[in-house]
């Protein structure tokens, strides 16, 4: 066979019938001499595209791969867990084409015909929940039954994926959903929960928080619920969910952001199973994800905050450059402009090298919001202090978020049919406030009077909706008018918000910059995750 080859289309100049005939028999291959024509570089994204593709075949020598966007041929180059220069051997290049070969096949029963999204865009969806050399091992139905359970976050990058995230930012309290009385669904009156630790609760202050939220759920709604605790060994979150399934599970709390990968597989193989994770802006139809708006109650934090400064910086110590991040610095900026109009936030890095909290006093702060406390009942080692000339901390407040009332009213919406009314091919997001009753903020008694009572009608006002914090005349560090006090924010702009007020000093971190501990959570949670390169996964050929 002889052809030549133009931006990824082929034309037979000889040896039309052996094509023919390869092809009726659904040949893989056909081996052929081809004269690639390339196209003169340019700005245009199909060329750009093509570009990408031909460093690609110079590695691997792999035709038949195809990615609609720019991006996706490192991508498969990592999720093989190979290096991105790495040049495939003769033996890794059969491994892939009889996996590949296998793969597509199940693609064509699954997708039928639609193509909403190219072979290889599944492949690396598949290769997010399961490894390629699942691909060999499983048997054709298993194939297209495992691949037909992702099949929902396939089809969602079709389109940008966090353009699939439904915001749920309240709790839903039908008596009995729209969709459950068409459909006469089954609501249950008994439901199997799990929760997935990452570590025991005595060692994680993280996992305490979550295992009282569990005790309340308990002894809140004894007669309607059981529940039992699993805490993964060696971070083997995927094995504890898979025992709680096959001793019962229904519903699966997964306590930590960094367990969605093992979620997704095990919604994947257990679509009966309600899956939940603790995370926020993630773009997974089968797992859903929940989390508080931290930022309301850091409006409250700031107006005490300014109120108790005696100089004019205000120290801050964020987390992870994540989304909702931005949100909380400005909210907090927001209420120690209400209260201090000339202080200026100062914002240190705690995934970065050095001691924040050392930084900020050295710059002349005197009050400063460290992280936050996560269960009712939390003494102030953790908030918003006041640090004394002789080297005294005096706690001021803290943001508290419970857990129990969140998986109280997750359950609720189980029972009374309003799970079943949200989109089941959108990515549910529980994004809750303080209307919810979710979160709150305690304050110190020691307070004074005037300050300890603005906290109050900020609280009041915020859980009752009176107070919209963002809707008022707010500028920029570069001076774009981002808000002239007409509108709310929505959402989506409030979780994927990275820019800062002007009264902010402050940057965005870059990755390289991070403490490797850090990394991991950026990579999964980052503002700008889609611009990071991609990293090596294991190796699977």
């Amino acid at each position: 066979v002889k052809c030549g080859e133009f931006m990824g289309r082929f034309y037979v100049e000889e040896g039309n019938k052996r094509v023919r005939g390869l092809k009726s028999y659904d040949s893989p291959t056909i081996p052929a001499h081809v004269t690639r024509v390339v196209p003169r570089w340019s700005q245009d994204h199909d060329v750009q595209l093509y570009y990408e593709f031909m460093d690609f075949y110079n590695l691997s020598g792999m035709y038949g791969i195809k990615f609609r966007h720019r991006g996706g041929f490192a991508k498969l180059q990592a999720a093989l867990g190979v290096d991105p220069d790495h040049v495939w051997t003769q033996e890794e290049r059969r491994s892939f084409s009889a996996g590949f070969a296998r793969f597509l096949t199940a693609y064509r029963k699954v997708d039928g015909g639609r193509e909403e999204v190219t072979p290889a865009e599944a492949l690396i969806i598949w290769l997010q929940v399961f490894s390629f050399g699942d691909i060999k091992t499983q048997t054709p139905g298993e194939l297209v039954k495992n691949l037909s359970g992702i099949w929902p976050d396939v089809t969602a990058q079709a389109q940008a994926a966090d353009e699939t995230i439904e915001l749920s930012v309240q709790p839903e309290e039908k008596e009995n959903g729209l969709l459950s009385r068409i459909l006469g669904a089954a609501r249950p009156d008994h439901i199997r929960i799990a929760f997935i630790y990452g570590f025991a609760p005595e060692k994680s202050a993280w996992t305490l928080a979550h295992d009282g939220g569990r005790a309340y759920l308990e002894q809140h709604m004894a007669n309607q619920v059981s529940v039992s605790v699993y805490t993964a060994r060696d971070r083997d979150y995927f094995q504890a969910m898979e025992t709680a399934v096959a001793e019962g599970a229904e519903l699966i709390f997964a306590t930590t952001p960094s367990m969605i990968a093992d979620c997704r597989r095990c919604a994947a193989l257990h679509p009966q199973v309600r899956i939940l994770n603790c995370g926020l802006f993630q773009p997974y139809t089968g797992v859903r994800m929940y989390y508080s708006r931290i930022h309301e109650c850091k409006f409250i934090t700031g107006a005490i905050a300014g109120a108790m400064a005696e100089t004019d910086t205000v120290g801050y110590v964020a987390n992870y450059p994540i989304f909702g991040t931005p949100a909380s610095i400005n909210a907090f900026a927001l209420g120690v402009r209400l209260t201090n109009p000339r202080a200026r936030v100062r914002v240190a890095w705690s995934c970065c090298e050095g001691d924040p909290v050392r930084e900020l006093l050295d710059s002349g702060a005197d009050v400063i919001s460290n992280r936050d406390a996560v269960r009712s009942g939390h003494s102030f080692e953790l908030g918003t202090y006041k640090y004394l000339p002789d080297g005294r901390s005096v706690p001021l407040a803290a943001p508290l978020m419970y857990w129990g009332e969140m998986y109280e009213r997750i359950v609720l919406s189980i029972f009374s049919g309003a799970w079943a009314d949200m989109d089941a091919h959108r990515a549910i997001n529980y994004w809750w406030g303080m209307d919810s009753g979710v979160l709150d903020v305690t304050l110190n008694a020691a307070l004074p009077d005037g300050v300890f009572s603005l906290g109050r009608i900020l609280k009041n006002g915020i859980t009752d909706r009176s107070i919209d914090l963002f809707r008022t005349r707010i500028t920029d560090r570069d001076g774009v008018l981002r808000n002239d006090g007409s509108r709310s924010f929505t959402p989506e702009e409030l979780i994927a918000m990275d820019w800062f007020c002007d009264n902010v000093d402050a940057q965005i971190p870059g990755f390289r910059e991070l403490i490797p501990a850090a990394r991991a959570t950026v990579r999964l949670l980052g503002l700008y995750r889609r611009e990071l390169e991609p990293e090596k996964e294991a190796a699977q050929l």
